[in-house]
């Protein structure tokens, strides 16, 4: 089957060995898979001697369950996240608590993105925000517009801030009310909008090489706040800043609790809800609800689309063009319908 294939630095569309199913699993024919160009960019300048499959968000059809699998029958349109057991690939074999289903309603294309979203869901829970307190988010790629809109969704004053014109544009013609293009503007936004106290917290979805922006969010917080790091930031931060505040500085990991426990992936044991309210897998119905629901628009952020054969392509305009792209997904044979013969080609047992 078709995969996209990092090896020596470069992303290709390669042939790698169809996926069997697992117990406690389910076989998806992809249809769209999201590229996550921060993390996948990144993982290509490991230079893997061995050819690496990337990609962790997916979306397709069930075409067969595993023994031990509930909730989730064949014919069903689920979104997938989570590798090494979802990737940019024609099949997947993906274990229970990392397939949600998606309603009819529902674009497949747009549930792609699910990864996404459940990242930005827990980064919000993260900063344990209440009702009418006030987020400052930095950094308005795909995973930013889609942070902001969450948060606004759920009555928090949202501000975003970046420094390229075309999201802050795209910010706004979603929705968002508070939109700065410069620090200025931030700091006069901060003031108007909270007598001067700073943000309940700052949400850095950015990328930075230096601690610049790590003291500039310690700056603008207020009293007590917090700074949740989601991006890829260098954590070289004034301890006088942190000090003077008792801020908090908190990291952001993936889609929530359950993600990278093998006893909650692998092996499809849940955590009593009483005990963790929102897992990896709650986190994942909770976006692909509020998009259901009209909470979120996620379309307008997928500004490009690819077959999965022109991948190289689609990296290669990340890599050269990274602020022409907002958001861009894999388009895989599957998405324009199966003959029977193809059905029947389906790799693993249906059972």
């Amino acid at each position: 089957m078709k995969a996209v294939v990092s090896q020596g630095g470069s992303i290709q569309a390669g042939d790698v060995p169809e996926p069997k199913l697992e117990d406690g699993c389910v076989l998806v024919q992809t249809e769209y898979s999201a590229i996550s160009p921060g993390t996948e960019i990144m993982m290509n300048g490991h230079s893997y001697s061995s050819p690496t499959v990337l990609g962790y968000s997916a979306a397709g059809v069930v075409k067969a369950v595993g023994k031990h699998v509930d909730g989730i029958q064949v014919g069903q349109r689920v979104a997938c996240y989570g590798a090494p057991y979802v990737k940019h690939a024609e099949w997947l074999s993906v274990p229970k608590h990392l397939a949600v289903p998606v309603p009819d309603h529902v674009s497949l294309m747009e549930a792609s993105t699910v990864g996404l979203g459940a990242i930005a869901i827990h980064a919000l829970r993260q900063a344990s925000l209440q009702f009418g307190e006030t987020m400052l988010l930095i950094g308005a790629g795909i995973l930013g517009q889609i942070t902001a809109q969450i948060a606004q969704a759920a009555g928090y004053r949202v501000i975003v801030s970046d420094l390229i014109k075309n999201r802050c544009r795209k910010a706004e013609e979603l929705g968002i009310r508070h939109v700065c293009r410069s620090n200025e503007q931030v700091e006069a936004k901060l003031k108007e909008l909270t007598d001067g106290r700073g943000a309940d917290a700052v949400l850095v979805c950015a990328s930075s090489k230096t601690g610049e922006l790590m003291d500039q969010s310690l700056k603008w917080i207020r009293d007590r706040g917090k700074v949740v790091v989601v991006g890829d930031l260098k954590l070289d931060f004034s301890r006088e800043l942190m000090f003077s505040k008792e801020a908090q500085v908190l990291i952001s990991r993936a889609g929530g609790p359950g993600r990278y426990d093998s006893i909650y992936e692998k092996e499809g044991f849940d955590y009593p809800i009483g005990y963790v309210r929102w897992t990896e897998g709650r986190n994942m119905e909770e976006y692909i609800r509020l998009m259901a629901e009209g909470d979120l628009q996620v379309g307008p952020l997928l500004t490009e689309v690819y077959p999965i054969e022109q991948c190289a392509e689609a990296y290669r305009r990340y890599s050269e063009s990274p602020y022409d792209i907002l958001g861009a997904v894999l388009e895989y044979p599957a998405a324009s319908g199966l003959t029977e013969q193809e059905e029947e080609a389906a790799p693993g047992a249906r059972r």
